[in-house]
Parts: structure tokens; C-alpha cells; sequence
């Protein structure tokens, strides 16, 4: 306020704002004489992370935002458990995404240290994925929660390369 916006750079009111975890990207724009428009976009919320006995929201850009026990019963965000499973699970959902898996129906994202996950669906369902091949994995178990043969089963097992094991 009061400076001359000749004087003002757009870099210095970027910096100033982006310590803030959950912003995504910030536009800043000189609109003469005297006018500044900022636009500030957000990341989103994806899920929720028990590390350490602390809950974090995990957002889109893999920030990891503090939240206290109380409101994570407000949200409705799936879980995710597993050691380092932050890092590698952007990847997992960006792969879910493109694949058109039905993201909202998972409940609990399982991170193993050997690279692999497991889905457990609101049904109970629980889709155990290989660590590798895991986009052919993912296509394939979308055409089996298409089919009624396999609404009555509790675990789809693809981690063996051609076969799937149902229980």
C-alpha cells in the first residue's frame, strides 16, 4: 500500500505468499495505474495419513498439512497407511485418475515397502495390485468390478502377472 506500482515486483508478492502449503500456483498481474490482480489457486485435499500417530491431509502437490484428531472424523477423505507412503502416492493416484478407476469409492489406500499397494473399496472390497505392471493391474480390475460375477467376493488378488486370484 502507498507505493507506486512501477515499483512493486511481482516476484517479491509471489515469494511473500508461497510458504503457504496448500497453494498450488499464484498469478500476479500489474494493472495500470494502480491496480494488482492476484489470482491464488489451491491444491486439493486427496486423503488422509497416519504417520507417527499425527494426522496430515495429503493434497495434490504431495504437501502434507497437519490436521488434529477431531477433524478427521469430519472429513470423508480415504485413508493411507504405510511407511514413506507419501512419496510414492501421487503416483498410485495420478495412475488410478487416468486409468478412470473409481476413485471415490476407495476407502483405504495400503502402501507395502516392496512397492506395491492395496485398495480397500467402501464394499470391503480389498484389490491387492502387483509392483510392477501395476496400470495393466488397475485396467484389468476396473472390467472386474464392472462384472456381477465379482460383487460377492472380499479380495481380488492381481499380483501374480496373468492370473487373478479371487477370495
Amino acid at each position: 500500500y502507498g507505493k507506486n506500482i512501477f515499483f512493486v515486483k511481482t516476484k517479491d508478492i509471489k515469494q511473500s505468499i508461497k510458504n503457504i502449503s496448500f497453494l498450488d500456483t499464484i498469478e500476479v498481474k500489474k494493472k495500470y495505474p494502480n491496480t494488482l490482480i492476484i489470482k491464488i489457486f489451491e491444491t486439493k485435499p486427496i486423503a488422509i495419513l497416519l504417520k507417527n500417530n499425527e494426522y496430515f491431509l495429503l493434497d495434490s502437490r504431495s504437501n502434507l498439512i497437519a490436521i488434529s484428531k477431531d477433524s478427521v472424523a469430519d472429513n470423508n477423505y480415504p485413508y493411507i497407511f504405510g511407511k514413506n507412503s507419501e512419496k510414492y502416492f501421487l503416483n498410485l493416484f495420478n495412475l488410478l485418475k487416468e486409468s478412470n478407476f473409481p476413485i471415490s469409492k476407495v476407502k483405504n489406500y495400503y502402501y507395502f515397502q516392496i512397492g506395491r499397494w492395496d485398495l480397500q473399496l467402501e464394499n470391503r472390497l480389498l484389490i491387492k495390485l502387483p509392483n510392477d505392471k501395476t496400470k495393466l493391474a488397475v485396467k484389468k480390475s476396473i472390467k472386474l468390478l464392472s462384472q456381477d460375477d465379482f460383487k460377492n467376493y472380499e479380495v481380488i488378488d492381481l499380483r501374480i502377472n496373468g492370473r487373478i486370484i479371487v477370495k
